[in-house]
């Protein structure tokens, strides 16, 4: 009992002081037969590589596999690691999903705010917090994680689908079955709809290592979608986020909100 509340305390104080990490899902095996149980990790961190985290309740709005058309709720206890844990299932696409409860950052350096905002790509942020009147430290910004991952079950066939996220990416190719030597595509969305002419950071690494990633940047057409190569043996990791203004009610409420969009698949080798 002691090592789980330890494990538990060290999750929940970790999670904080990262936020401008990527958080994904991590799947221990992306292919697996029929039947064989589902397991996955969460993982946050910074270029692919990150530390393993504990599945709470109190951070999870969804936490649900999509199969054949149908959803199904996983239920998990505090303290899982790994974080997803279910039956296994049969033949086809399974993809896993995962919504964050809102958390809050108060910025007590412009710098930081303002390189995320760089980073991100975030044209005319800046301009506005000031237009707006805001201050330049002592701020606060809320922010929510929206994660997927595809998992390839038996035969792997199947197609990826909107699961009415706020904000999620959308695989418009099967990586595990279908020919994508001309290019993988991605699709954004926010609120069902495109997001158009956007930023989209692409991570790839050997499937099971955690060295020598590379990260690529691409930008949505008026579409919302995002078309990169990919290569047999290789894991990758698609993230967007966006921002939007709040208006806050009271002192000290968040005057933005992030929404951050994540994706995770492997194509299998040759």
């Amino acid at each position: 009992m002691f090592k789980w509340s330890l494990g538990l305390l060290v999750s929940i104080i970790f999670l904080a002081p990262v936020y401008a990490h990527e958080f994904w899902i991590a799947p221990v095996n992306y292919n697996l037969d029929a039947g064989q149980p589902i397991v996955a990790d969460f993982h946050i961190g910074q270029d692919f590589s990150g530390s393993r985290q504990s599945f709470l309740h109190h951070r999870t709005v969804r936490h649900e596999i999509f199969h054949s058309g149908k959803s199904k709720k996983v239920l998990g206890r505090n303290g899982d690691r790994p974080a997803f844990q279910t039956n296994g299932l049969s033949d086809g696409l399974a993809i896993l999903v995962h919504e964050t409860s809102d958390n809050t950052l108060k910025y007590n350096d412009y710098e930081k705010f303002k390189n995320f905002v760089v980073h991100k790509g975030f044209n005319g942020v800046l301009n506005a917090h000031e237009a707006r009147g805001l201050p330049k430290t002592g701020f606060s910004e809320s922010y929510r994680r929206y994660t997927k991952s595809l998992i390839a079950i038996g035969h792997g066939g199947g197609k990826d689908t909107a699961v009415g996220l706020d904000i999620e990416i959308l695989a418009l190719e099967n990586p595990f079955t279908e020919d994508i030597n001309g290019g993988m595509r991605v699709q954004v969305l926010m609120h069902g709809k495109p997001r158009s002419y956007v930023k989209v950071e692409l991570f790839q690494k050997l499937i099971g290592s955690d060295e020598n990633v590379e990260v690529t940047s691409y930008l949505t057409d008026i579409n919302g979608i995002a078309i990169f190569p990919v290569q047999a043996g290789y894991e990758y990791m698609v993230d967007n986020v966006a921002l939007i203004p709040l208006e806050p009610k009271k002192e000290g409420d968040p005057v933005w909100h992030s929404l951050w969009a994540n994706l995770t698949f492997s194509v299998p080798k040759s």
